[in-house]
Order: structure tokens, then sequence, then C-alpha cells
């Protein structure tokens, strides 16, 4: 069994791309991240793995996520770490043989790298996906390793380069996906409409 979690922030105004929200405006930001949901959506679907949607709050019913496509569940307590351990955990525990997380902030993430990335736990432990402000749009193992999300300073430019750390003190080698963006900034999100992305 595969599994690919899915990480995403219920909707809800004020809540989401609060950095988005500081120049664009709490409206805009939701709707920039109700893009990017759609997006990240279509991606999903497009795995044959077990798609297991994780909110940040109580699961939603009728919102657009099919339950007959994917398995609500609610994330774990805790920081970001702990909750990505918990859903790793959960997935291992339930006989996955290799399980793959995702968020909902990357628009380029592409199909074929979901392929790519259970595809390469074929020989290693663990796979990311690295972005270019110092963190990863993705992450998959083959086992549980909570050593990967244990005090990673979150939300800064030394999470990529901390989890290299925690792989090398560990042992456990990895495979790199191409780099992509996140939609952070607002700076970000005119970079991606200049690109041709976006509504």
């Amino acid at each position: 069994m595969q599994v690919l979690h899915v990480f995403i922030k219920n909707p809800r105004l004020g809540q989401v791309k609060t950095r988005l929200a500081a120049t664009m405006g709490a409206e805009e930001a939701l709707r920039i991240y109700q893009y990017l949901l759609e997006q990240t959506k279509a991606v999903s679907l497009s795995s044959t793995a077990e798609r297991w949607l994780w909110y940040s709050e109580l699961p939603e019913q009728e919102d657009g996520w099919e339950s007959h496509l994917f398995q609500k569940k609610q994330q774990a307590s805790g920081d970001l770490g702990r909750r990505m351990s918990a859903a790793f955990e959960a997935a291992f525990a339930a006989g996955a043989e290799k399980a793959v997380l995702i968020g909902s902030d990357c628009p380029y993430l592409r199909p074929e790298l979901l392929e790519q990335a259970f595809l390469a736990l074929e020989k290693e432990d663990v796979v990311i996906g690295p972005t270019f402000d110092g963190g990863y749009y993705l992450i998959g193992m083959r086992r549980w390793l909570p050593e990967l999300f244990e005090g990673i300073p979150w939300s800064t430019e030394t999470v990529f380069s901390e989890t290299l750390q925690r792989m090398e003190a560990i042992g456990v080698a990895g495979v790199f996906l191409d780099r992509l963006a996140d939609i952070d900034e607002e700076s970000d999100w005119r970079a991606f409409q200049e690109g041709g992305g976006g509504f």
C-alpha cells in the first residue's frame, strides 16, 4: 500500500496565507488559497496511492474534496513537525510500504513529480522536494523516521538544511526532486502569474 498525505488548512477568511493577506488583503488571500487547493487536488488525483487528506481543523464534508476519493482526517495537535510525523506514523501503522506528504502552497507541483517520489522510495528511505526559500514542498519515506521532524525551526530558511543534517545523523540517504517555489508572499504570487499561472 502507498499513501499520499495531503496537508491543508481549512479555508477560513483571515486564517490562511497571512503573509499574502498582509499586503493583498484577507479576501484576496483566501481566494488565492482556494485556487491553490484546487491545484493541489488536481495533482493529488493523478496519484494511484491512497489519498489521506489532513485538515488543520475538523474535516469538512461538502467542500469539493470527495469522500470517496480522499480519506478525510484531522491533523494531530502540536507544531508542524509533530503533525507530519503523526501522519507518517499512522500510515505505516496501517500497513503502508511508502508514504509521501505534500502541502497546499506549491502550484508548480506536477503529477510526474509525485510519481518520481514514489519511485525513489524503491531504493532510498527518504525523498524530498526542496523549495527556493529553504523549506520543502514534499517529503516521503518508506519507514517512520520521527527524528526528521523533531526540533526543526519550521517556517524558516533552514528547514531543508536542518532536515539534511538529521538524515546524515541517523544514517539515511535521500533522493531530491526539482527545486520549486511556494506561494507565501505577494511577490511569489506575482511571479507565478507572470509565468502564466493563476487566475
